[in-house]
């Protein structure tokens, strides 16, 4: 098969032929139709990210494809079937503390990492070795940054009201004009007290939760004058790469969260049936995705899809690369 591959960090991916993967026990191989390319990629590929990619290897953090292969513990997968490929991957030998590496893009302790050996390769390709419990049927009519999408699922799932802070005012303009008033979108200053209050006035009323889904570059203060704005009993869910290259800590005080009964949850990735609850908000159309902008670009033009989804990272710009075309 073809594939893209990163032989080593500061280097332009080099697509080849490679053998095609075998999928045993307990996997699916699939023909990837659509892989996306984050806005960050190139942060990962120049090594700025220090993800524990080991080259040579296929990167590529999930993606869409067909069935061509299925092992005798699927029951109700086939051959020929539209399939979402989940890259959070989990050892299956303890249900309670399971490792986890994303496959072709990160891990987490030598758990994950010795998952990432047997797991290497991700999306970048044809062809994709991906274990039977991460492909997820997909609708037949199932069409095409983090925080745009973060919105649409949270008024999808029935939010009565989403406050959207950024300093993007084009981006935040985007978002009220495709949102409609339940979505209140809040210029941040920089200022914690200010951003703060105007987080707090702008939902005009209790606010349940914060998610902060911030990047590395973005500074803890900006999280931090999120959190602050739950209300007792409110919950804040860290998801986002504040503070992982450096930088002041998330420093969250103890007698506010304390007094408050405030609940603090780290959430890397997700749940296996967070999967299927979007999938059936797609396939009810109660998530729709019509605005989404997607650019795709063919295998041979990996550089060019990853240099142009560094240039139009907003709400609603959604790279694609389409390995099995062509």
């Amino acid at each position: 098969m073809r594939a893209a591959l990163l032989t080593q960090f500061g280097a332009p991916l080099t697509v080849r032929e490679i053998p095609d993967p075998e999928a045993g026990g307990g996997e699916v191989l699939v023909e990837v139709l659509a892989a996306s390319v984050a806005p960050y990629a190139a942060e990962v590929f120049d090594g700025k990210r220090n993800y524990p990619l080991v080259p040579p290897v296929v990167p590529g953090v999930g993606g869409v494809g067909r069935i061509l292969h299925v092992g005798p513990d699927a029951t109700r997968l086939r051959v020929g079937d539209l399939v979402w490929c989940d890259s959070t991957v989990r050892s299956r030998d303890d249900t309670l503390t399971p490792d986890i590496t994303l496959q072709g893009w990160s891990s987490r302790g030598e758990g994950g990492a010795r998952l990432a050996r047997h797991l290497h390769d991700g999306s970048f390709a044809e062809l994709m070795r991906v274990p039977t419990e991460n492909v997820f049927p997909l609708p037949a009519a199932a069409g095409d940054g983090l925080g745009s999408s973060a919105v649409a699922l949270a008024l999808a799932m029935g939010a009565g009201r989403v406050i959207a802070p950024g300093r993007n005012q084009a981006a935040l303009d985007l978002l009220a004009d495709r949102f409609g008033p339940r979505l209140r979108p809040v210029p941040l200053t920089g200022d914690e007290a200010t951003d703060r209050a105007a987080m707090s006035a702008a939902a005009d009323g209790p606010i349940d939760m914060v998610i902060d889904l911030l990047p590395p570059s973005a500074p803890s203060s900006a999280s931090r004058a999120a959190a602050m704005t739950v209300r007792e009993y409110g919950r804040v869910v860290l998801m986002g790469g504040v503070g992982m290259l450096g930088g002041d800590d998330l420093a969250l005080p103890y007698p506010w969260i304390m007094r408050n009964s405030i609940t603090v949850r780290g959430q890397w990735m997700y749940p296996r049936t967070a999967n299927v609850g979007i999938i059936r908000l797609l396939a009810s159309r109660a998530l729709d995705l019509a605005p989404e902008r997607v650019r795709s670009f063919g295998l041979d033009a990996v550089n060019d899809a990853i240099a142009y989804a560094a240039a139009h990272g907003g709400p609603f710009d959604r790279t694609s690369l389409t390995p099995s075309a062509g």
